[in-house]
């Protein structure tokens, strides 16, 4: 059978002999073969393989499993989806745990069952193509609606899914968000979804100078202002049929905020220097990173005008506030970039995703982009640093990934939180944590929650 261009396997052993066995073995793989450390980093970095089986005794000495793990460690840091089997031998348990530790997905004793390896082989590639899918559909659940947006984390998917309702509605949306948060690819989605045949325009009411605002929206008659050598559409004419986009309509000024209600209110025009109501049909998208209710107190936005644009209100979240999506984003970005400069293969390196994760990214996408693109250029070898990034790595504790650790951290916070509530009365609190008492004492013990030269009833 011909082997899957997608079902690659990395073999990373030094004995010929057994090389050969393998890829006789796994004929419906594409099989690639490496030696040592330095070829295995390689290959992977060029093939990309979905499994990889590795012999811990590698060169210069195979008889120390310490050069089989250390090629471990650096395979999951650049490949943390792939699956590791380790090949050990027989004597060799302690070892293979410590490999398990690491993050490999399986280990195998020496000598080798053709059968028996063949089936932890499947089984790896099975629950690759499962979880791939799984990340796959994560990231179209949000970015199908919401082209060009990046996300996976459930305020993304929330977003999407109000995206998808508004859409189709024939109403004037505002769009609430910080500076880089994409609310020019929300207005584009909420134009993409409500089947308008005509064309999205955009402007910038803060970008256009005062006195050439007026004239860019609604247009102006032939000998209207000096300059005005012909006739000329505004903008919201050119959106006819279709959607107009009002970003940053907190900085409208005060006057052109009265013509604007009033065409809200009429759906009509007038030209500068013209006399004749010009009926437009459009869909009007604002949208802001001002506090418009604010502006509204200090005398500077119209609250007719808020009301009349914000029939309905999307607050799009910034990204310190998108749980996991910085890093989703970054590795997509990091991906472009590096293809554009010509220098694919390079990846973030286990302290630049600590850093990503622990920055606040006040300037949201925006800063994450030029962030990455920068470190694209400034890169040295294959990896992406924190320092590449100019973001520092966070001192001080960080949240586990460690599925025990979170579950210990949740589980000593909740004993603390119930002791506390039942004010040291072990047996309200076990009937709050919904758990019986001994097995309370016994994660009081378990966390170091009790003090033995006190009384049982008391948090130590």
């Amino acid at each position: 059978m011909p082997a899957d261009r997608n079902r690659k396997l990395l073999v990373v052993e030094d004995d010929p002999g057994l090389q050969s066995q393998l890829r006789w073995c796994f004929d419906d793989y594409e099989v690639i073969l490496a030696e040592d450390r330095e070829s295995a980093i390689s290959a992977l970095r060029r093939h990309e393989p979905p499994v990889i089986t590795l012999d811990l005794g590698l060169p210069p000495d195979p008889s120390n499993a310490s050069e089989g793990l250390a090629t471990l460690a650096r395979i999951l840091e650049l490949a943390p989806t792939s699956k590791v089997i380790v090949v050990t031998g027989n004597d060799d348990r302690e070892n293979a745990l410590k490999a398990i530790e690491l993050g490999a997905y399986d280990f195998y004793h020496k000598p080798v069952d053709a059968a028996v390896l063949g089936l932890i082989v499947d089984r790896a590639w099975q629950l690759w193509s499962l979880e791939e899918e799984l990340r796959h559909n994560s990231l179209q659940g949000a970015s199908s609606v919401l082209e060009g947006v990046i996300g996976v984390s459930p305020q993304m998917m929330r977003l999407a899914r109000m995206v998808e309702r508004v859409g189709p509605a024939n109403v004037s949306t505002l769009l609430l968000g910080e500076s880089g948060t994409g609310k020019e690819l929300i207005a584009r989605a909420l134009h993409r979804l409500s089947g308008r045949r005509g064309r999205f325009v955009a402007i910038n009411c803060g970008a256009i100078p005062e006195n050439l605002l007026e004239s860019e929206l609604f247009g102006y008659e032939k000998g209207a202002f000096t300059g005005a050598v012909k006739q000329t559409k505004g903008r919201i004419e050119f959106a006819d049929g279709g959607t107009l986009f009002l970003d940053e309509i907190g900085d409208m000024p005060m006057a052109l905020q009265v013509k604007l209600l009033r065409f809200l209110q009429e759906r009509v025009i007038e030209r500068l220097g013209g006399r004749e109501e010009i009926p437009v049909d459009v869909r009007v998208i604002c949208a802001t990173h001002r506090d418009l209710q604010e502006y509204i107190r200090e005398g500077v936005f119209r609250e007719d005008l808020y009301y009349r644009i914000g029939e309905v209100s999307i607050s799009i979240p910034p990204l310190r506030e998108r749980e996991g999506d910085a890093t989703v984003i970054a590795r997509v970005l990091l991906d472009r970039f590096a293809r554009e400069q010509g220098c694919s293969g390079l990846v973030l390196s286990a302290e630049a995703i600590e850093a990503i994760d622990a920055h606040d990214w006040p300037g949201n996408v925006r800063e994450l982009e030029n962030r990455i693109k920068r470190a694209v250029i400034m890169a040295e070898g294959g990896q992406v640093t924190a320092e590449d990034l100019e973001l520092t790595v966070q001192g001080g504790q960080r949240f586990p990934f460690n599925l025990r650790e979170v579950r210990e951290q949740a589980e000593r916070s909740a004993v603390v939180r119930a002791v506390a509530m039942a004010d040291g009365n072990l047996s309200q609190a076990a009937k709050l944590l919904g758990i019986t008492r001994p097995t309370l004492y016994s994660l009081m013990d378990k966390f170091h929650l009790r003090n033995q030269d006190k009384s049982p009833g008391k948090v130590g």
